[in-house]
């Protein structure tokens, strides 16, 4: 078996996409969900499935509830954006953003990390295909894998040497699908929508869906989880 490497999964594309990429890249994947307060959990059925498919050695899912501090259109009384253009995505950062939610799970997955004896991190953030959020950022991945190696009792007694792996982080949302395609990610086992339809179908609306929606058609691939 490789390196153990942590990886987070929310259950969507882009997580699935970087969970297969460090497991083909060798790593020992020990994946890491967070049932946060999010407006459904639908996601995280599909993150079980993927984390199952990929052969993930663990598979945990922390309870956090970051509703207690809301903020944001998914985890508080706010309304989730729904068809907005390619250029109004583009600007600024939306409601659907979770304050400092990406710093809060990398937390957990460094410190998880340091128990296991882990010195990787993957986390599927994007910089070009994204919906604004200030941390999918390089900068911010960055500025984090600083703080992780000073921060730990591994870091700073020099015993490992934290890196934070973002595979997808310049890629397009096309280029994310053509490579979850080479790496046989079940599209069908993923889920992206921020709020789902009675029915259990995505909304279609959504930034999110919107993006996947882009994603698949530059490809000329089908998503089988398309709203019909």
């Amino acid at each position: 078996m490789g390196a153990r490497a942590v990886v987070l999964l929310s259950g969507g594309l882009d997580s699935a996409t970087t969970l297969a990429v460090a497991r083909a890249e060798g790593y020992t994947c020990h994946a890491l969900s967070f049932d946060y307060g999010q407006r459904h959990a639908r996601e995280l059925e599909s993150a079980r499935r993927v984390a199952q498919a990929l052969e993930a050695v663990d598979h945990r899912v922390l309870r956090l509830d970051l509703r207690a501090i809301g903020g944001s259109a998914l985890t508080d009384d706010i309304e989730v954006p729904k068809g907005r253009s390619a250029a109004a995505m583009a600007e600024g950062i939306p409601t659907t953003y979770v304050p400092a939610r990406n710093t809060i799970f990398l937390g957990y997955a460094l410190g998880w990390a340091e128990v296991l004896g882990a010195q990787d991190l993957f986390i599927g953030v994007n910089a070009l295909d994204y919906s604004g959020y200030p941390d999918c950022r390089p900068e911010f991945i960055e500025a984090f894998e600083r703080l992780a190696n000073l921060a730990t009792k591994a870091g700073v007694e020099g015993t490992s040497r934290f890196r934070v792996h973002t595979p997808l982080i310049a890629l397009s949302k096309a280029q994310i699908v053509l490579r979850a395609w080479e790496l046989g990610v079940d599209f069908a086992l993923t889920w992206s929508c921020y709020e789902p339809r009675a029915d259990g179908r995505p909304c279609g609306a959504c930034d999110s869906c919107l993006l996947r929606a882009k994603g698949f058609a530059e490809a000329r691939l089908v998503d089988p989880v398309a709203a019909p």
